[in-house]
């Protein structure tokens, strides 16, 4: 694709980058087949190719952006399955970043919309201001048809019935950055971001670490790409330290030898997160593990596509995130499985919400093949029970 940028403007390190990545495109077209939004909407500019014309010339044009185009980017929602489709290597994770962070500084959003982003960027990446208001919408969920806005509505809905026990883990780090990120409010996910990075840099000079483990794919890409967030900070060399060590926790399993565990035959749907099989590419761990342990494993039609969680999007576009979680509960209720297995945290929530087969994570079934403790979801109450007479 060509670009018109000013050597003026190209002095911008964003721009720089996402001049870098357009001069890649192509115009294939190859994205839209698996972008999940140009499928439920079939609107050209709800696919990445559209949103990528969209974005440069917003940018080239210094262009106060308007209501179309943030419209079209918002709805985005940063599945990352155009990166794996695409054959020019189109890095569209740093531009469609840098697009809305440009948004975020440039454009007057109605107030409904700043009040909404405000709250979610000042309650979600704070553990006890979210267990707060976790307790808040658990007592509200009764009352959410009467809410006003359908995204406070899906907020509501979204509340879980029970809230998990607060963690005693604090090592000085905290949110990873990653809410805020795609939101655009750049300013304060890299200060949450140099939490981490600092923390953890502390605990690599202090003793070493072999790894940094997550078990959340969507903070997993985000961390691994804090070397290109700091790549012009003052902590960009400690950044690429914590990006060089950070892994999945599936990538951590495959290096430690898991015992083989005998046929069980217990059918496991795996959702392959977005983040985890288009973000990081990692695609066949979680699955191997789960056969080696002796799970019968299934994989759902269309597994490339998002279920619609996406960070806040099923809070922020939940007409759309609905569509494509009924999608994916389709699929995977086709397979009739036991248990659905994830890797995100997100996507279980989301599934979770549309299902009464239990859903848990990757690891939890992994820890109860070899020796721990059943996994709690699986006699959640209004979940199915599965006949597994071989792991009770």
């Amino acid at each position: 694709m060509q670009t018109t940028f000013t050597p003026e403007q190209l002095t911008d390190p964003g721009i720089q980058r996402a001049n870098e990545i357009l001069r890649t495109c192509v115009h294939c077209g190859f994205c839209t087949a698996t972008c999940p939004t140009y499928q439920v909407l079939g609107d050209e500019l709800d696919s990445p190719r559209g949103r990528i014309y969209l974005i440069k010339d917003m940018l080239e044009n210094e262009r106060k952006p308007d209501e179309k185009t943030v419209m079209h980017i918002d709805r985005c929602l940063s599945c990352l399955a155009c990166m794996t489709t695409c054959p020019s290597g189109v890095h569209y994770m740093h531009l469609v970043d840098h697009a809305r962070a440009y948004i975020e500084k440039n454009y007057d959003r109605p107030w409904s919309d700043r009040a909404l982003r405000w709250m979610l960027a000042r309650i979600l990446p704070y553990p006890m201001r979210f267990r707060v208001a976790l307790l808040g919408a658990k007592i509200g969920r009764p009352f959410a048809r009467f809410m006003p806005d359908p995204r406070l509505t899906a907020m509501l809905e979204m509340a879980p019935k029970t809230i998990p026990p607060v963690s005693r883990n604090d090592e000085g780090a905290g949110c990873c950055g990653a809410l805020t990120h795609h939101m655009g409010i750049e300013d304060e996910s890299l200060a949450t971001a140099a939490k981490n990075i600092t923390a953890c840099v502390k605990e690599i000079d202090a003793g070493g670490l072999d790894a940094i483990v997550i078990n959340t794919s969507g903070c997993g890409t985000t961390v691994k790409d804090y070397g290109h967030m700091f790549r012009n900070d003052p902590l960009a060399a400690d950044a690429e330290r914590v990006s060089a060590i950070a892994m999945d926790v599936s990538e951590v399993l495959m290096k430690l030898d898991l015992p083989e565990g005998e046929d069980k035959g217990t059918k496991v749907a795996y959702h392959a997160a977005c983040s985890l099989q288009h973000g990081q590419q990692i695609k066949t761990f979680p699955k191997d593990l789960l056969k080696k342990t002796g799970f019968t494993v299934l994989e759902p039609k269309d597994s490339h596509l998002c279920c619609g969680s996406a960070g806040t999007y099923n809070l922020m576009q939940p007409k759309i995130s609905k569509q494509l979680k009924e999608r994916k509960v389709e699929t995977l209720e086709a397979l009739t499985p036991d248990i659905i297995a994830a890797g995100n945290i997100g996507c279980m929530m989301q599934i979770g919400g549309g299902t009464d087969v239990p859903i848990v994570h990757t690891v939890e079934l992994l820890d109860w093949a070899t020796g721990g403790p059943q996994p709690p979801a699986l006699t959640a109450p209004g979940k199915r029970e599965p006949a597994i007479p071989m792991l009770r």
